[in-house]
């Protein structure tokens, strides 16, 4: 199985591209959002690699980064989600942006994708709530600075509520998606006690 690929661009096309790797090139599908950072054809390229084996063909589809594949492999775990619908997600949501809208449960978010309905919105947003692949701290995510504040002022409240939501007992991801729904509902600069109070309130809904 090939888990990764680095080579050089040799074409692109609307969701694939050929590297060539010692003279042999790869047709490796891509989201929309890995073929845009790719470089120019001819320079060097790394993609994180999932290899689908079916009856009809082995497939290679290409990502940015191992945690962008490992969003996907999570994302074909939920209901009525194939390669198509995984990849449109990730094209439209960054694996960060992704991680924020399963935390908030904001399936106008996940539904911008094409060909996610409603319905696997919210399958999408229910299922990965407690799941996030590993090195993917949605406390980390969700420390981002809010609504332009400096990161080091709103960062390490998030960090600390978080932190406090989790030595409580809750999930580390269901702890962060708290913190991050009460940092957007305060709007301003919110210290760590403001955030645990109005986070456990989400919590008891």
């Amino acid at each position: 199985m090939i888990g990764k690929l680095r080579g050089i661009v040799d074409s692109a096309g609307e969701d694939w591209v050929i590297v060539d790797v010692g003279g042999v090139g790869y047709h490796v599908t891509c989201s929309r959002r890995t073929l845009q950072n790719l470089p120019a054809r001819g320079e060097p390229v790394t993609l994180s690699i999932e290899t689908k084996v079916s009856e009809e063909a082995i497939r290679l589809i290409g990502f940015d980064s191992d945690l962008e594949r490992d969003w996907f492999r999570l994302l074909l775990g939920v209901q009525g989600v194939g390669t198509r619908v995984a990849l449109g997600v990730l094209g439209t949501l960054a694996p960060g942006d992704l991680a924020r809208a399963i935390a908030l449960d904001d399936r106008k978010a996940v539904s911008a994708a094409p060909g996610v309905g409603p319905k696997v919105a919210a399958r999408i947003v229910t299922e990965l709530k407690d799941k996030a692949p590993d090195g993917a701290s949605l406390a980390a995510t969700l420390a981002a600075p809010v609504n332009g504040a400096g990161a080091a002022d709103v960062a390490l409240p998030v960090r600390d509520a978080i932190s406090a939501l989790v030595n409580l007992g809750y999930p580390q991801a269901q702890a962060a998606g708290a913190i991050a729904a009460a940092a957007k509902a305060l709007e301003d600069a919110a210290t760590a006690e403001q955030l645990i109070r109005r986070g456990l309130k989400e919590l008891a809904r």
